[in-house]
């Protein structure tokens, strides 16, 4: 195979036979409950990376079904999202995401640098209650209760929070296992088609679990908690300044890297097909040419 053949290939892991097909992606008919908790200020600090920064010491714990999604199947995931802010603008920083489909994992971390791990999450209607559970391995992780449709929720303030920006933190080891590059990646749900939101009383228990560390971030008061459904959602894919180095630039980022000590970090923001949507951008003081 040439090398210009593997340039044209290359978007996943393995090359000849990937995880998952080339986007756009859409996910139909998504699910979330949404529990928001207030937890420790300083345990959020500690696992939030610079330059985001945490503004309240509060959780969200989603619970998110997939039923119909491009390429990636049938599947459930959750996690914890933290609210964040970068550059003054409020968005939300993914620490931790299970499912149980391995599509998406692999495409999540590949391409995105979604923090994702195998798991078995559900979420599902139980007579008048809706509940999300994990499960990592036969150890319940944790347990997510809301009373089901109790009120609608503000329609403006959902659509303002699903189109807020998202923050990951992307990691491209060297082959050692040291960090070559730690990118802060930023994307956007676009094309979105709410079908309707609602709020009731909500519960969360987090239990200890070595591997699937949800309960590091406590419960200390359950905020709120709230149940949409989405009929369309398009993942707006972020760009990287650093999947598809020519080797000019590698060796530059390298010997830049050398004369640091450090790991270089780079902020790409998300980018689309739509003229409407803002370009990727590199923080003047870090930006590389590619060449």
């Amino acid at each position: 195979m040439k090398e210009a053949d593997v340039r044209e290939r290359a978007f996943a892991m393995p090359l000849t036979s990937p995880a998952f097909p080339r986007g756009p992606y859409r996910f139909c008919q998504r699910e979330y409950l949404i529990i928001e908790y207030g937890t420790d200020l300083d345990k959020l600090q500690a696992v939030v990376p610079e330059p985001l920064e945490v503004y309240e010491p509060i959780v969200k714990y989603e619970f998110i079904r997939m039923p119909d999604s491009t390429g990636f199947g049938d599947y459930t995931e959750t996690g914890q999202v933290i609210p964040v802010s970068f550059r003054d603008r409020k968005g939300s920083y993914s620490h931790c995401m299970f499912l149980n489909d391995d599509p998406p994992i692999a495409g999540g971390r590949e391409l995105w640098g979604f923090p994702k791990k195998l798991a078995q999450p559900s979420l599902r209607a139980e007579i008048d209650t809706l509940v999300g559970t994990l499960n990592y391995g036969p150890v319940c992780v944790a347990t997510g209760t809301m009373g089901d449709k109790h009120k609608p929720a503000d329609h403006a303030a959902i659509m303002a929070a699903l189109e807020a920006p998202n923050f990951l933190l992307k990691i491209i080891p060297h082959v050692d296992g040291a960090p070559r590059i730690c990118e802060l990646v930023e994307y956007y749900l676009e094309d979105i088609n709410l079908k309707g939101a609602w709020t009731g009383p909500g519960a969360l228990d987090l239990h200890a679990h070595a591997l699937a560390p949800v309960a590091e971030l406590p419960v200390h008061e359950v905020l709120s908690a709230t149940h949409i459904v989405a009929w369309t959602l398009h993942l707006v894919s972020a760009r990287s300044f650093m999947i598809t180095l020519t080797k000019k630039l590698q060796q530059r980022l390298e010997h830049r890297m050398q004369l640091e000590n450090k790991v270089a970090i780079v902020t790409g923001a998300a980018t689309s097909k739509f003229p409407n949507r803002r370009k990727s951008s590199v923080s003047p003081s870090r930006k590389l040419s590619r060449t």
